[in-house]
C-alpha cells in the first residue's frame, strides 16, 4: 500500500471516529438564531461544526402550530400563546436523550425530563397575544404549558419548567 493510500485510509478511519454521523442535515437559519440546540442529537445544521441545530422564527413557525390561551402566575389575566411544542423541537433536531436541560439568555437552567414532553404541553412560545416578545416581555421563546387546562400544570415543578428568554437546549441522556 502506497503511503498516500495509507494516509487516507487513516484520515477516513479517523473521522468516522472522531466525529458522529449526523442522520440528516439541516437548513441554516436566514433570520437571527433564537434557539441552539446542542448534545445527544441525530441532526445537525447545515455549516455547523458542532453538531448543532440552530432555529430562526422562520424555522420555528414552519413547524405545526400551536395556539392556547392561559391565565399565568406572572401575567395578570388571559393570554394567548402562539409557538411550537417542544416536542415538535425535539423531532426537528433529533433529539435522543432522555434529559432536556433549557437554558435562558441569563444563564438560568431547568431540567424537563423528556418522557414529561408531550404533542400538546409545553410549548415552545414565540408570540404572546398575536405578537413577537421582546427580552424585557419574557421573549422572544417562553417554555408555556396550558396552565388551565389541567391541575397537573398548576405545579411548582411546573411553573419552575416555564422558562422564559430561552434560547439554549442541551440534550443529555
Amino acid at each position: 500500500m502506497s503511503l498516500i493510500n495509507t494516509l487516507y485510509a487513516t484520515v477516513t478511519a479517523l473521522s468516522l471516529t472522531a466525529f458522529p454521523a449526523f442522520a440528516e442535515v439541516l437548513a441554516a437559519p436566514k433570520g437571527p438564531v433564537l434557539l441552539t440546540i446542542s448534545g445527544e442529537l441525530e441532526h445537525q445544521t447545515a455549516g455547523a461544526v458542532d453538531g448543532t441545530v440552530t432555529l430562526d422564527l422562520d424555522i420555528l413557525q414552519s413547524l405545526e402550530t400551536q395556539i392556547f390561551t392561559t391565565s399565568t402566575i406572572w401575567i395578570e389575566g388571559d393570554v394567548e400563546f402562539t409557538g411550537v411544542s417542544l416536542r415538535d423541537v425535539l423531532t426537528y433536531a433529533g433529539a435522543t436523550g432522555a434529559a432536556v436541560r433549557a437554558i435562558a439568555s441569563n444563564d438560568y437552567k431547568v431540567e424537563i425530563p423528556a418522557d414529561g414532553v408531550s404533542a400538546d404541553a409545553p410549548i415552545v412560545a414565540y408570540f404572546m397575544n398575536g405578537e413577537e416578545m421582546s427580552a424585557r416581555g419574557k421573549g422572544p421563546l417562553w417554555v408555556v404549558y396550558p396552565y388551565d387546562d389541567d391541575a397537573k400544570y398548576r405545579t411548582e415543578v411546573v411553573y419552575s419548567r416555564s422558562i422564559w428568554q430561552l434560547d439554549r437546549i442541551e440534550i443529555a441522556n
